[in-house]
Order: C-alpha cells, then structure tokens, then sequence
C-alpha cells in the first residue's frame, strides 16, 4: 500500500489505526480536491502529494463532538472497530485536517476538551462535527513494511467548514491547494492515494455507495467489499 520497499525479514507488525479526509468542492460539473505535499524531511512518503490524515491519537476517542458518525458510517466501521474506536478514527481526520491545513470541520459549540491536539477547535468555540463525513474506502498496508497501517478513508463537502477561511500549508503539508479531481494524477501521487482516488470516483453522486477494503490476502493485493 505504501511506497516503502518490501521486508520479508521484518517481524510481523500490527497496523496502526489511522484515518484521512477527501475534502471536496464543487463548480458546476468540476469537483477539486484539497491536496498538499509531505515534507522532504518526512521519511515516510516524502515529496509525495496526500490528503490529510494521520494516526489516530488516544485523545481523538474523548473530544467532545457537535454531532455523531451518520448512522449507515457507524455501522460499517462497527463491523471491524467497536464503535468508539470508529468515532476516534473519525474525529481523528478532522483533527489531522485542522493541523495540517487550518481547515475545521466543525460547528460552533462549548468545547471543555483542553488537551492540545484540539486547540485550534476551542479558539473557533467549535467542535467537531461527524455528521457530514462519507465513508469512502479502508487501505491496510501489505506485511512485510516497515510501517504499517489501517487507515480510513472519509470524504466530506466544502460545505461542511465551519467559515471561509483558506487552506494553509504546515510542516505536515507544504503546497497545500484545491486541485481539480480530473487533473489530480498529474500530480506525484504515492500508490494508495490513486486508489482512493478511483474509490471517490465510484462513490460520487451518483455513484453506489458501497465502500471497499484494500488489503493483502494470501501475499496478493485485493479489493473486496467491507
């Protein structure tokens, strides 16, 4: 799934929890697509563009939220996380959103969480709104890497920010722009982010919405329903 060569010598590595988010906007018939390029100090993926995402942190499961996962999304995630860990997930690709391009996802609230991962949420007075969240595929990376992960992939409209403030780069994502769904491949893309891309393509109104899993079985790559 990722870009790091393959390690039969590794010890076998449980994936981590992680999550990201397709925030999109639309002009007409044009969808864009917000994207930003990892640092080159990252050792992971470095220079290669990506939706903002990350681990899920502990903190993610105890943030207060304007609204919950859509039920439909609950119940997917639930089949393979219990619901609290699929809510963390959730919470956690708005989290990494906020820090990575200054964009909130959320609505105004009482926010008494003071842990700092949620600061830029209890500046705002808002808090985190899972409501409008699409699920839109799972990815776990292949064993035999050097880092693993079982990341969740969520979409949601432009519609959703909490104001109209612009996207900024940070030291996670430089170059961070809206790029045009239809152009995005131009773009130095690491190998699961064309598949996500294909995954938001299907799921698209008006697509089916049916989201799939990417994993390895048996040493080869499959997508299968979730």
């Amino acid at each position: 799934m990722s870009d790091e060569r393959h390690r039969r010598d590794l010890k076998p590595i449980r994936p981590r929890l992680a999550a990201s988010l397709i925030l999109t906007r639309r002009d007409g018939e044009r969808v864009d697509v917000l994207m930003g390029r990892r640092s080159a100090k990252h050792v992971f993926m470095p220079n290669k563009y990506v939706f903002p995402g990350g681990r899920v942190d502990r903190a993610d499961s105890t943030a207060p939220l304007a609204r919950d996962l859509d039920d439909r999304v609950l119940d997917l995630m639930s089949r393979a996380l219990a619901p609290r860990r699929a809510r963390a997930a959730a919470a956690a690709a708005i989290r990494e959103t906020a820090e990575e391009t200054g964009l909130l996802i959320a609505r105004e609230a009482s926010f008494a969480n003071r842990h700092a991962n949620w600061t830029p949420f209890r500046r705002a007075g808002a808090a985190p709104d899972l409501a409008s969240l699409k699920l839109i595929t799972r990815a776990i990376t292949p064993p035999g890497r050097t880092r693993r992960f079982d990341t969740w992939f969520f979409t949601t409209d432009a519609s959703a920010l909490l104001d109209d403030r612009a996207p900024k780069p940070s030291s996670e994502l430089e170059d961070v722009q809206w790029v045009p769904l239809a152009e995005s491949r131009a773009l130095d893309l690491p190998m699961v982010t064309h598949f996500v891309l294909d995954e938001l393509k299907r799921v698209l109104p008006p697509g089916p919405e049916h989201p799939r899993c990417m994993r390895a079985v048996r040493g080869r790559m499959v997508v299968e329903p979730l």
